[in-house]
């Protein structure tokens, strides 16, 4: 499971997501990407189960990129507690629309599409596939 080796802080405050992705809009790295249309947090799991569905449905060819960490830890508390903070379950990733989250290449469109479209189904958002411009197949 992804999560930082150290944190500054036990805990972090939830803060407001708004507003377009400023940085990692783009492709920087593959040819084919998983591009984000809602904002959410997305937790270690569903980066790492649907890594796995790329990459199970690539037959461990080409190369693929996961371009979101899971930095910011979230807290839930137990059932009857009484008011206050809970303790640190895990760690998410806050993503905004337009981020890329997953990039791949070394494989052909059709293969990248499906790996994309099973990844997604993974995810809690509504996502899109992108490819590169230049392109060629």
């Amino acid at each position: 499971m992804l999560q930082p080796k150290k944190t500054k802080f036990r805990r972090e405050q939830k803060n407001v997501m708004k507003g377009m992705a400023q940085r990692g809009n783009q492709l920087a790295f593959g040819s084919f990407g998983l591009k984000t249309l809602e904002n959410c947090w997305i937790t270690a799991q569903q980066i790492e189960s649907a890594r796995q569905a790329i990459s199970r449905c690539m037959n461990r060819e080409g190369q693929i990129w996961i371009r979101i960490f899971p930095v910011k830890p979230f807290t839930k508390k137990p059932l009857d507690t009484r008011m206050g903070k809970g303790d640190p379950q895990g760690f998410v990733a806050p993503v905004t629309p337009g981020r890329i989250i997953f990039e791949a290449d070394g494989v052909s469109l059709a293969i990248a599409k499906e790996a994309m479209r099973l990844a997604a189904h993974k995810l809690p958002i509504a996502t899109k596939f992108v490819v590169r411009r230049d392109y060629v197949e």
